[in-house]
């Protein structure tokens, strides 16, 4: 299957404004499942503004939240797919670029030194794009995440010495958690890398805390305390916009990478509740839209 630059650049417009505008399913059924178990009134009533708020964005055609965030672009190439690399990431950064000037959306995209704002959501070394591989046969997925500043200021690394031990881990989130409190915008997903190094550490949390509500981690032991660390943030009180209640998390994620022997490193990165993503699938049969 050989895919078509014009096609990705076309899907990569299409990602960022419905990531914008559309909460994916799993998301919602997550504030569902909050609402029914909170017990702080003025969280329920929060949680229910939260809720009107996605209602009216999508009955609006509006934007879920006004931050744009830092649009990431995660893309796995399947077996049998013929796609030029460079290409596509150009493409990818074009499609970017016309979604903010066509629609239009607020840049939230700066010069980190002049602060320079071009309005296009883009700059050095942004979007962000990830290209990995899978073994989906003439499968091509494009999935894009628009990152907000209020969860993404609250990331936290931690090299943990390995004799302190599992305990370790679960105290540094918990700490991370009570230190972001209701700047993330909670309910939040916490997501927390295990392992590797410094930046594939990171970049786990990252992983873990964009993954899709009810996915679990493909390690028992990490899928465990996922178990473990959602009951346990959701004791802290924290509440959704920080303002007390039962519902600090939709919930905790896990990703692992084997480590040093000398090394334990931890991770830890947050999504608010407006846990925005959108997907495109290319096939034979052409695009398809999703979460």
């Amino acid at each position: 299957m050989k895919v078509d630059p014009q096609a990705v650049e076309e899907a990569a417009r299409e990602l960022y404004i419905r990531a914008l505008k559309i909460l994916p399913p799993d998301i919602k059924d997550g504030f569902a499942r909050l609402t029914a178990g909170e017990t702080d009134h003025t969280a329920q009533r929060v949680l229910a503004t939260m809720v009107t708020n996605i209602r009216v964005a999508e009955d609006t055609h509006n934007l879920l939240c006004q931050d744009t965030g830092i649009p990431i672009y995660n893309v796995l190439i399947g077996r049998g797919v013929e796609v030029d690399g460079h290409a596509l990431k150009q493409a990818i950064r074009k499609g970017c670029e016309r979604a903010t000037r066509e629609h239009p959306l607020r840049s939230s995209v700066v010069h980190p030194l002049t602060r320079r704002n071009e309005h296009t959501s883009c700059g050095i070394g942004v979007p962000v794009i990830h290209v990995d591989f899978s073994d989906r046969s003439e499968e091509l997925q494009i999935e894009m995440v628009p990152k907000g500043s209020g969860s993404e200021n609250n990331s936290f690394l931690k090299m943990a010495i390995p004799a302190e031990g599992v305990d370790a881990i679960k105290t540094f989130v918990v700490d991370c958690v009570i230190a972001a409190g209701g700047k993330t915008c909670p309910p939040t997903i916490v997501g927390v890398g295990i392992g590797g190094t410094s930046d594939l550490c990171v970049a786990l949390a990252k992983r873990a805390a964009t993954r899709e509500l009810g996915s679990r981690c493909g390690d028992p032991e990490g899928a465990k305390i996922e178990e473990q660390l959602s009951a346990a943030v959701n004791r802290l009180g924290v509440g959704p916009q920080g303002l007390g209640g039962d519902s600090t998390a939709f919930a905790v994620h896990v990703e692992l990478a084997a480590t040093h022997i000398t090394m334990n490193p931890v991770a830890v990165n947050m999504q608010c509740h407006s846990a925005r993503r959108a997907t495109a699938t290319f096939t034979p049969e052409g695009v398809s839209f999703g979460f």
